[in-house]
């Protein structure tokens, strides 16, 4: 059969929906307390995503620069907003920084992405556009978030040691080396598992939705190779940004920490 003509319904959805019930008995019968998290994230999920269909049904029918370009400004703020909630430390000006840094990897990245690699033509167009963002924006708020969240972490259980070294000589930047540097690693820690993973231990998403549309299996690889070095520059580059962003907040002019 071919799967590229299978369209789902609702009993296929009810199917669906029986497994994370299934889960959530499980939870309720081990007394793990995680049914009723487990039961609003899926609720959140089906309506946001439903909300999302529908407004995509009306950009990909309208194909309009100024509704993509506006989608996106709303799904990098969103982005942001996810990745603050996800930390644990806080300080003023961190939802900027944090937008900054994600929006900036997008930018970068999704460019390359939509206009060198795919060619995407018009240069907006939608279909190809927003799934591709909208890829880089989810992978890299959780690489964001582990890095500010272990930068932040850092200042404030080793401040002594940090200011310890300024009293030495040493420059602001030769302080915030190893934060910086642990940071950074933290967030690539599942974008790395992930690639470390690929065609071993498993199948892709990307590479999957291929080969369930009838893509030959080689284009499928094809596919996620880009998709998988997409989100490690993406991910890189906005686990850089916000933990620099984040030590320049951190810290005052003459390199002493801020409280």
């Amino acid at each position: 059969m071919n799967t590229a003509t299978v369209e789902l319904g609702w009993l296929h959805l009810l199917a669906a929906t029986g497994l994370v019930l299934a889960a959530g008995l499980l939870s309720l019968l081990l007394r793990l307390g995680v049914g009723r998290r487990l039961a609003l994230v899926s609720l959140r999920t089906v309506v946001q995503l439903g909300l999302l269909g529908l407004v995509l049904e009306r950009v990909f029918a309208l194909d309009r620069a100024v509704l993509v370009v506006g989608l996106l400004g709303v799904m990098t703020i969103f982005a942001a907003r996810e990745a603050v909630a996800r930390t644990r430390h806080r300080y003023p000006g961190v939802y900027w920084d944090a937008w900054m840094a994600i929006s900036t990897a997008a930018l970068l990245v999704g460019s390359v992405v939509t206009q060198v690699v795919v060619g995407a033509e018009p240069w907006f167009a939608p279909r190809y556009v927003i799934p591709l963002v909208g890829m880089i924006l989810g992978n890299s708020l959780t690489g964001i978030s582990l890095c500010l969240d272990r930068f932040l972490e850092h200042l404030d259980t080793r401040r002594d040691e940090i200011e310890l070294r300024l009293a030495f000589g040493a420059t602001r930047r030769e302080a915030m080396t190893q934060p910086l540097t642990e940071a950074v690693r933290t967030g690539l820690v599942p974008l790395m598992n992930a690639m470390a993973a690929a065609g071993i231990v498993s199948l892709p998403g990307m590479m999957t939705g291929q080969i369930l549309a009838g893509s030959p299996p080689l284009q499928a690889v094809a596919y996620q190779v880009v998709v998988m070095f997409m989100l490690a520059a993406s991910t890189s580059i906005g686990a850089m940004i916000v933990a620099i962003l984040a030590a320049l907040r951190r810290t005052r002019p003459d390199g002493s920490l801020e409280d």
